[in-house]
């Protein structure tokens, strides 16, 4: 979507805004992530929270098939924002229930295959459209994409839903229980630490994806070959994840962690730099590709080092409290490149967010003796 309507002529600086706006959603969805999980039985489980919210999420989108994005802004704004809305409610239970079932020692490999399927959809809807715009109208992309997020509710219904932490009792009781650990969890020093890096690992990278899809169109790329240089993003962010992934669990998860954070920010800086060498040039997309490598590396490992963060109790609230600081990280990163790449250029933008991103070495740090 951000290269489709800088290219209907719509300013960078308010593609960068909409996409920092529709990460709210996510960023708050530990406000209602709680009633994940209490309002949870033997009739209504983590499965029937995905279901209800897939085909809201479903709804949201069809509008989206009939109308002029670039004119119709404050509606497009309002039904994505609502569509996040149901898709972080999914998300919050998804990850419940991914941590309700995983082994602890496998949690970086499995963190891996979710990035491969997350990804690979991203894919479809996202460069694969761009490769075949000049075939496919919008409206039929928009409508396949509907029917895919309804088709896959089918996987979710008739999947086992193993939850060995299922509230027992009536509502008061599991409400007072959780309260109970949930005081317990957020009195330890390691969960605050862990928002604090959420907030500002991933700074770098989302800065740079954010705003990649109009840094190739103002850099003269077509359509075509934007397509194409994200199919090559897609299977760098795979390699890096399941290798991301395999070190958390070989190596630990804490050290892996720590040693993405400046290899990513230290890619980041290089690219801007070989840019204002030369705008556009291959070694510049060499450079975005190493950048989406480092994402699939740091994104897997993290994603495991927060999941052992989590009391398993409070699968939806804690982790959601730590992705909604990831995402509350992306808005501000992808905010202050969109506002810096708008003033001034992409490698200044680039650059100030990467910096800004290390201070999550002071956190990975004090982490050392408790992940």
């Amino acid at each position: 979507m951000p290269t489709l309507l800088r290219e209907q002529g719509v300013p960078v600086a308010t593609i960068a805004t909409l996409t920092s706006v529709i990460i709210l959603p996510w960023a708050f969805k530990f406000l209602w992530a709680p009633l994940v999980d209490v309002m949870r039985g033997p009739r209504w489980g983590h499965r029937a929270w995905i279901v209800v919210a897939q085909l809201l999420m479903g709804l949201t989108l069809l509008p989206l098939a009939f109308l002029d994005w670039a004119a119709t802004l404050p509606l497009l704004f309002l039904l994505l924002v609502v569509h996040a809305f149901a898709a972080a409610t999914q998300d919050v239970a998804i990850d419940a229930w991914a941590i309700s079932v995983t082994p602890p020692e496998e949690r970086g490999s499995i963190n891996g295959f979710m990035q491969l399927g997350m990804l690979v959809g991203r894919w479809l809807f996202g460069a694969g459209f761009l490769m075949v715009a000049h075939l496919v109208d919008h409206t039929l992309a928009v409508l396949a994409m509907v029917g895919t997020v309804w088709l896959t509710t089918l996987v979710v219904l008739f999947a086992g839903d193993v939850d060995d932490y299922a509230g027992a009792g009536s509502i008061r009781t599991r409400l007072r229980q959780f309260l109970t650990t949930l005081r317990v969890a957020f009195s330890r020093q390691s969960t605050w630490l862990g928002l604090l890096l959420a907030l500002t690992a991933f700074a770098g990278f989302k800065a740079v994806g954010d705003i990649a899809g109009p840094f190739l169109v103002d850099r003269s790329f077509s359509e075509g070959s934007i397509g194409l240089f994200f199919t090559m993003a897609l299977l760098a962010m795979i390699g890096g994840s399941l290798a991301g992934g395999w070190s958390a669990d070989r190596f630990g998860k804490r050290r892996t962690v720590a040693a993405l954070v400046p290899l990513t920010a230290a890619v980041v800086l290089l690219t801007s730099l070989l840019d204002v060498l030369e705008p556009g040039g291959s070694m510049v997309i060499a450079g975005l590709l190493a950048v989406y490598l480092c994402a699939g590396l740091l994104t897997a490992s993290a994603y495991a080092l927060f999941m052992q963060l989590t009391d398993p109790r409070l699968g939806a609230t804690q982790f959601s409290a730590y992705m909604g600081a990831i995402n509350a990280g992306e808005a501000w990163a992808g905010f202050t490149a969109g506002q810096l790449a708008g003033r001034l250029d992409y490698p200044l933008a680039f650059t100030v967010v990467a910096l800004l991103s290390l201070a999550a070495l002071l956190v990975t740090a004090r982490l050392r003796s408790q992940a």
